[in-house]
Order: structure tokens, then C-alpha cells, then sequence
């Protein structure tokens, strides 16, 4: 497929929180969708429980609190010693009206993990090329 015709869709295409990281591409190339996550910022209630267990205390209400958080946590791992990972799937026609593929449910056939934001996007384009020419 060539990469004028890859469709990118806008939401986290796997992990069972993907909705709460912040990066996120999903793109379908041919039979397949290349999902890359990271960035993790999980709920305040899981916020407290991780500041807590590492005897860390956060200051602030709201938007200050989530900030502090960010400071003195930073973005939880998504994996072992990992901020973002790519997954590749195989891929169906979709109902929703939002994207026109879906991930077909079942095992990865590829992988990568990274820890830096630049990391996580080269590698995701470079795995929507490889994916692209299968």
C-alpha cells in the first residue's frame, strides 16, 4: 500500500488504556493497523496510589496537582521498562463512522518498545512502512 493511501485514525488503536495515554497514531496500511501508545497518565485516583507507594507527595488541586504529579513522576510505564510501544494487528472493515478499519481482535504480529517520544513516531512510521508492503 502506498503511503499517500495509509488512513490515520484518531485514537489509541490498543491497550486497554490507551484512552488514558496522551500519544497516540493509528494507522491502517493494507490488511493491517500499526497502533503505537505512550505517555500514560492514568486517573488521579491511580495517580495518588502510585505517588503513595513511592513516599511521594503531591501539592495542589486540579490542573496544579496533575502538573506536580508530571514533575516528580513523570509518565507511568505502559510495559516493562517502557514509555510507548507499537503493535500491528490485522485489520477488518469497520461500522464506525469514526474510522473505516478495526484491529481484528487476537495476538500482535509485531512489536517495538521505546521511551522516548521521537523513538515511539520513527518507529511507528517505520513499522507502517514494513507492514504496508506485506
Amino acid at each position: 500500500m502506498k503511503k499517500q493511501n495509509w488512513i490515520w485514525m484518531p485514537h489509541a488503536g490498543h491497550l486497554i488504556v490507551g484512552n488514558s495515554c496522551i500519544f497516540h497514531l493509528t494507522t491502517y496500511v493494507g490488511k493491517y493497523i500499526v497502533s503505537t501508545v505512550g505517555e500514560y497518565f492514568p486517573d488521579s485516583q491511580v495517580r495518588e496510589i502510585h505517588a503513595e507507594v513511592r513516599n511521594i507527595k503531591l501539592e495542589g488541586k486540579g490542573d496544579d496537582r496533575d502538573a506536580d504529579f508530571l514533575k516528580k513522576c513523570g509518565f507511568i510505564d505502559i510495559g516493562s521498562n517502557r514509555k510507548y510501544e507499537t503493535m500491528v494487528f490485522k485489520a477488518r472493515k469497520s461500522k464506525n463512522k469514526c474510522c473505516p478499519y478495526e484491529i481484528i481482535v487476537g495476538q500482535d504480529l509485531d512489536f517495538q518498545g521505546y521511551n522516548k517520544s521521537e523513538e515511539a513516531f520513527k518507529g511507528h512510521l517505520k513499522m507502517c512502512n514494513k507492514w504496508s508492503k506485506k
